[in-house]
């Protein structure tokens, strides 16, 4: 079956993440994430694509890009490429290192823009690190000297540098599950999936078209609910969802 194209977001805005083949390591040592990140502003800079906020994890990678000429799906391929390459020289890794498609969900409001940005920067805590402490990401950019990221925006929105900081630590700030990690309440999730979803209900996935209720059904697992999660949300039943979800 033909891949469903991609959900074109108006603002140009996303967060994307990318991931290890089979959730294998992308990253062996600091110089491999350094590899990265010259690749990753190479790209950027040359498909006229701002970073908002980036983090590199053992196994995936999480980016916030402004994509205004939407050049996104060139630069994301002509990355994966460099950094595969270079990955499968240095250690004779044989096959993808990337997973097949990268993810991309549009960020259309300030809301999901705050929320994204703050989960990619504290996504080191399931390392054991604070945002502070980690340094592949952009956050000693926000508050040290930008290389990759425009910060200015951000900044400007949340009031300068000390604001940010005390943003990215605030535990009473909602948490967005994009992995599944976090829990939230049934109308947390329902306002986050709907989000996710473009402003449809989750619950009219029920009466939607086959391949494109499939499509959204991957963004909300892609985004980390759970298959329980999505079927309370969408009233599909788990053994469909199961199906849709895990043998595709």
């Amino acid at each position: 079956m033909p891949r469903s194209p991609r959900s074109i977001s108006e603002s140009g805005y996303y967060h994307v993440v990318m991931r290890g083949n089979g959730r294998q390591i992308l990253f062996e040592n600091d110089a491999d994430k350094g590899e990265f990140v010259e690749v990753l502003g190479r790209e950027t800079k040359l498909h006229h694509i701002k970073l908002i906020a980036w983090c590199l994890m053992d196994n995936h990678v999480h980016l916030l890009p402004v994509d205004p000429d939407g050049l996104l799906s060139d630069a994301m391929c002509r990355m994966e490429s460099s950094y595969a390459r270079y990955f499968n020289e240095r250690t004779g890794h044989v096959g993808h290192v990337f997973q097949a498609r990268f993810a991309s969900f549009p960020i259309e409001d300030e809301e999901y823009l705050l929320g994204a940005a703050r989960y990619i920067h504290n996504n080191p805590r399931d390392l054991g690190f604070s945002a502070e402490e980690y340094p592949w990401s952009s956050y000693h950019e926000y508050v040290g000297t930008p290389r990759l990221t425009d910060t200015s925006m951000l900044l400007d929105l949340l009031g300068g540098k000390a604001a940010f900081s005390w943003f990215c630590e605030d535990k009473t700030y909602p948490e967005m599950p994009f992995e599944g990690r976090q829990r939230v309440t049934t109308s947390e999730a329902h306002e986050i999936a709907v989000r996710v979803l473009g402003g449809v209900d989750p619950a009219q996935l029920k009466g939607t078209p086959i391949d494109m209720r499939n499509k959204m059904l991957h963004s909300l697992w892609s985004c980390g609910f759970s298959i329980r999660q999505i079927e309370r949300l969408t009233g599909i039943g788990r053994w469909t969802l199961s199906a849709v979800l895990t043998n595709s």
